[in-house]
């Protein structure tokens, strides 16, 4: 009786485990190895990922090389519906879909029209996350490092 109740309790701590997404933390923005095509990258960003209520809750800080700020908010899950997005001037939503346990899929979209696609991808070991963004004439590949806790 001892060892499966060992049993269930370790199964039960290695899914919880396996549970928490990835992408939760504070992530800062290499600007030295990525890559903005066309345009010139931020001078920093700053990206904070939580998880509450099933939702992945994000608030995303840039700051340009003029010195001008911007704070974007969304809360959104994997379900692939959209999702509203707060303090960006470009975007007002986002699409979510899960590819595997460390990549997401995301679609931005602006007044009901597609703006760009975005994959998110967090290594292995989730110290690093690139996140690549496609959209008409824009081609980024933003790299990031996880804060240390």
């Amino acid at each position: 009786m001892r060892r499966l109740a060992l049993v269930v309790l370790l199964l039960s701590v290695a899914l919880a485990l396996r549970a928490a997404d990835p992408v939760v933390g504070t992530w800062h923005l290499n600007v030295a190895k990525s890559r903005y095509d066309p345009g010139q990258p931020p001078k920093s960003q700053t990206r904070i990922y939580r998880e509450e209520d099933g939702l992945v809750k994000a608030v995303v800080i840039t700051v340009y090389k003029n010195g001008n700020s911007d704070t974007v908010h969304y809360a959104a899950n994997y379900d692939g519906k959209e999702h509203p997005v707060d303090g960006s001037p470009d975007t007002d939503g986002i699409l979510m879909q899960r590819v595997d346990d460390y990549t997401a899929e995301s679609v931005l979209t602006h007044a009901g029209h597609t703006i760009g696609t975005a994959r998110r991808t967090v290594s292995r070991d989730g110290q690093t996350m690139t996140i690549t963004f496609k959209g008409s004439e824009v081609n980024n590949t933003a790299y990031y490092e996880k804060e240390k806790e």
